[in-house]
């Protein structure tokens, strides 16, 4: 937790509210997005029990498992779920739109892409689960399976993978969206409890984050969010309601008890359906961050490349090899410090970050020499000088290039520093001539900042050895095999 984090929590603990820790959202908010609150049997890793999904506050479906250890029971509560979210997926591939590549090739990329809302990570997990469990069962030979539901597999195999590819908005979890946005008065394993969260972030009329979160812990007024059940409700009500659609001699009064059944989970939940758009409204009233749309963009071409590989028919790998295993781990990281360096940029409450830990800093500019040349080189170019005075803990190093945070297409290299004020020599923005654009260098009163980082989006080129580089371990070449040295007679020698 850095300095600023726990300040923030002091400060909520103080208020009695949750703190802003941005000032925009950086995270796309769909127009139509798919919300789901899944629930599964306790002690059954993929055992669904309950889902509650759609696609607005007053339209959603409720789907059951009467009894999740049943397999028939499981693949056709798998099969409804996939006639809900295949239909969902296929609106967004029929607007589509051609573009080129820099090396001339033409792609189709789809003009939106869908997003999933799970209540916490949790369910993220579970759907990426429940999608492995089935993406490979067959639809022919012995026991065959409707074809949607392996489809259904690949597709909630690709939106987990997806989520956990930083800056992907296409499978969000609201409780940690939230904590990336407001700071509350609690831990951060607290923060999971999607109830205690918006207790802090938004408490009711007269109470404080605390007494709403303490309100929220109340398994009887906010049950959990999922995917697991309140022990106390498992043990009082799930357990007699399975048993009873178990005792069931006949249709009629299995259905009886699947009724029975269906309205004491859809109690449950209920309550986190209202919280998840609670949650949505709060995001989507915060204006979004300049880079959220790039990412977006990103995301859509992702669908469209695996949409595209549903309808060739292209195998989903059950587990990556080597190279596409190292190739996934360095975009992820790329991609990490991507989305770290864009939200900075985009907001200035997440670049106190970088000023606090001396990687950024802002400063007032005292002295400008805008029409500076510099004439070391064959030909004069301009680069002007500015001085900037600053309170920030910030070490200049002299000779190191910084990018404006206000014109990141402007970097400035450290001249010297006097312990007064940072000289800088600026490049980019200014125009090709030797006169400065109007506006395009600082002036004397302005406040500018410049950080040690750029906010360039990750472009998806990963440099990786040659493949004769490359281990044999990791897909390359294998060593040479010597034959093992033998007698005259042909005999391995010892």
């Amino acid at each position: 937790m850095s300095v600023l984090s726990a300040l923030a929590k002091a400060e909520a603990v103080r208020s009695g509210r949750a703190q802003p820790t941005a000032a925009l959202r950086h995270l796309h908010l769909a127009e139509r997005p798919l919300v789901t609150v899944p629930l599964r049997l306790a002690g059954e890793a993929a055992a669904p029990l309950a889902i509650m999904i759609g696609t607005a506050r007053g339209d959603q479906n409720v789907l059951i498992v009467p009894q999740p250890r049943d397999r028939v029971l499981r693949l056709r509560f798998i099969e409804e779920l996939a006639d809900v979210v295949l239909p969902y997926l296929s609106s967004f591939l029929a607007e589509t739109e051609e573009l080129t590549s820099k090396a001339g090739e033409t792609y189709t990329r789809c003009l939106d892409a869908p997003q999933l809302w799970t209540p916490n990570p949790g369910g993220v997990s579970f759907l990426k689960l429940l999608g492995r469990s089935v993406r490979f069962h067959r639809t022919d030979g012995d026991n065959p399976v409707p074809a949607s539901i392996p489809l259904l597999g690949r597709w909630l195999t690709w939106f987990g993978d997806r989520a956990e590819h930083p800056g992907s908005a296409v499978l969000p979890a609201v409780t940690a969206v939230l904590s990336a946005h407001w700071a509350s008065g609690q831990s951060a394993l607290e923060d999971g409890n999607l109830a205690a969260l918006l207790g802090w972030i938004d408490p009711p009329p007269g109470l404080t984050g605390a007494e709403a979160a303490a309100l929220a812990e109340d398994p009887l007024l906010s049950p959990p969010a999922g995917p697991a059940t309140d022990p106390g409700f498992d043990n009082e009500e799930l357990a007699p309601l399975i048993a009873a659609y178990n005792a069931a001699e006949d249709e009629n009064a299995r259905a009886v008890a699947a009724e029975r059944l269906e309205r004491s989970l859809r109690g449950q939940l209920e309550p986190t359906w209202g919280l998840m758009w609670r949650a949505l409204d709060l995001l989507r009233a915060l204006p979004p961050g300049a880079s959220v749309e790039n990412r977006w963009t990103d995301d859509r071409g992702a669908f469209s490349r695996f949409a595209a590989e549903v309808a060739e028919g292209i195998p989903q790998a059950r587990r990556d090899s080597a190279v596409p295993a190292v190739r996934r781990l360095l975009a992820r990281e790329r991609a990490l410090e991507a989305l770290q360096a864009q939200c900075a940029f985009d907001d200035p409450l997440r670049m106190l970050e970088h000023r606090v830990t001396g990687a950024a800093f802002r400063g007032t500019v005292v002295h400008s020499e805008p029409d500076r040349l510099d004439r070391s080189g064959s030909r004069p170019k301009l680069r002007p000088h500015i001085h900037l005075r600053t309170t920030d803990p910030f070490v200049p190093v002299p000779g190191e290039e910084l990018t404006c945070v206000e014109r990141p297409k402007q970097t400035g290299v450290v001249v010297e520093s006097d312990g007064a004020a940072i000289v800088l020599e600026l490049s980019g923005g200014m125009g090709r001539k030797l006169v400065a654009d109007p506006g395009s260098v600082p002036e004397p009163g302005d406040e500018l900042g410049f950080a040690r980082f750029k906010p360039a989006a990750f472009n998806g080129q990963l440099n990786l050895p040659a493949p004769e580089e490359t281990p044999w371990t990791h897909g390359g070449p294998p060593p040479e095999w010597t034959p093992p040295p033998t007698d005259d007679a042909g005999e391995d020698l010892p």
